[in-house]
């Protein structure tokens, strides 16, 4: 079985017997205080399957193709492939690491948007053929070294708001996307459907009727010039929530019928990202240093009394935009963390607070302003929802700053739904080894290997 070793992996911490999250994490905390206080993940890979159901119980129409540059955890690679879903890769780097867990070529769309002659070249020797192409440069590459592939147009949407503008930034026009089929037709290449991309940020239901509206006149566009089309992507920028997924259906889905019925054969897919791993990730991190600020920043006359007279803190964290939380760079807004510590009670005053990494540059900000109880240097902060676009290697300030490690936990009752959930008979979950915590006075754990 390709990728597939005979010897687990990674162990997974099995949680029995009322073990819940905050008791792992309590554990790991406690290894830290006496080792080195290093940041550390706990991603929980039942809330993935959950996620995964959530998707089949409200999206059954579309299939899910995980955008792996949101999250490459092998142990995420894992459990969605064992679930059925395809993915999106958009380098060299992670189409390697999908095929490496045995996933079929045919389960692989490469959407890089502007892609190396080498690792188009990659995915023609690996048999992927369904690739992105948005422009006419990007074609004749393709064409040259991968004339076998099966080509999606990336068709760009219209921005409901400035905010908007850079996420909807790639992509061909509507007005121009005849050309890029001519064009196509004439080099001898294969396009077989149409993707767009909607930014999680848009809130109007219309902008996915719009762009489905528009891949229906491509698609007549490229029936007419010839091309077999049957493939609609409608993208990313599913939040995670429920209540968006009930919400984009009831707004998309009679659209998709009316414009795609069944039975015209399109297959409809999509490339939900952060919606599986986001929450399933939690961060650990320890204040390394603290400062005390001005007191009132508010512009008050000398002779008049502070409105609050209180101080405000800045905190250093082990990890920053530069490492674990480089999704600030991005715009991306971090939530407040929370506290741990044992002796913090519901009523301690908490004070204006901002939270900074370890480098000391003024771009390592993290959180800009929140409410915190005043904590100490060597206590730690909780981020939940951790899971996108945390994991990758950081951006090199510094040649000692190492990715933290992720500690791998599932229910029990989750662990056997995940396998009767499993739909994939290639992957077998056969890197996974059980670790069952037991806590006591001294922390230790004792590890069990069950087979898939």
């Amino acid at each position: 079985m390709k990728g597939i070793a005979d010897e687990p992996q990674y162990s997974i911490g099995l949680l029995e017997g009322g073990t819940a999250l905050s008791d792992v994490i309590d554990n790991h905390i406690y290894e830290q205080t006496l080792a080195e206080k290093s940041a550390f993940f706990v991603a929980d890979l039942g809330v993935i399957m959950r996620q995964h159901v959530r998707w089949r119980t409200h999206m059954a129409q579309i299939r899910a193709y995980y955008a792996v540059r949101c999250n490459s955890s092998p142990a995420v690679i894992e459990v969605l492939a064992a679930l059925g879903t395809g993915f999106i890769c958009t380098n060299k780097s992670e189409l390697e690491l999908v095929q490496n867990h045995g996933i079929p070529s045919e389960d692989i769309i490469y959407s890089g948007v502007c892609k190396q002659l080498s690792q188009i070249k990659y995915a023609a020797k690996n048999g992927i053929d369904l690739l992105v192409c948005d422009n006419e440069a990007e074609l004749r590459k393709i064409a040259r070294c991968h004339p076998s592939a099966k080509l999606l147009i990336q068709v760009s949407t219209e921005a409901s708001s400035p905010e908007e503008e850079m996420s909807m930034a790639f992509g061909c026009s509507l007005k121009d996307c005849r050309h890029l089929l001519e064009s196509a037709k004439e080099l001898g290449a294969q396009v077989v459907g149409v993707r767009f991309h909607i930014s999680s940020s848009c809130e109007d239901d219309q902008a996915y009727v719009h762009a489905i509206s528009d891949a229906r006149c491509v698609f007549d566009m490229g029936e007419d010039i010839g091309f077999n089309m049957k493939i609609l992507d409608i993208g990313g920028g599913f939040s995670g929530s429920e209540s968006q997924l009930e919400q984009i259906n009831s707004a998309i889905m009679s659209v998709v019928d009316a414009y795609f019925p069944p039975s015209a054969g399109v297959s409809i897919i999509a490339e939900p990202g952060s919606y599986f791993v986001s929450s399933a990730f939690t961060l650990a991190v320890n204040v390394i240093s603290k400062e005390v600020v001005a007191r009132d920043r508010q512009d008050q006359a000398h002779d008049e009394p502070s409105p609050n007279d209180e101080p405000e803190f800045q905190y250093y964290m082990n990890e920053g935009v530069y490492g674990s939380f480089a999704s600030k760079l991005t715009e991306t807004l971090i939530p407040a963390p929370s506290v741990h510590k044992q002796n913090t009670a519901l009523n301690d005053p908490v004070f204006s607070s901002s939270l900074w990494g370890p480098s000391g540059d003024d771009m390592d900000q993290v959180v800009e302003h929140c409410l915190l109880p005043e904590i100490n240097i060597g206590d730690w902060l909780i981020f939940t929802h951790a899971g996108a676009y945390s994991l990758g290697q950081p951006i090199s300030i510094s040649s000692d700053t190492p990715t933290p490690p992720v500690y791998y936990v599932i229910s029990s009752g989750d662990w056997f739904e995940m396998q009767d959930t499993s739909v994939t008979q290639e992957i077998s979950l056969k890197n996974f080894s059980l670790v069952p915590y037991f806590f006591n006075s001294c922390q230790s754990e004792a590890a069990l290997s069950v087979p898939a």
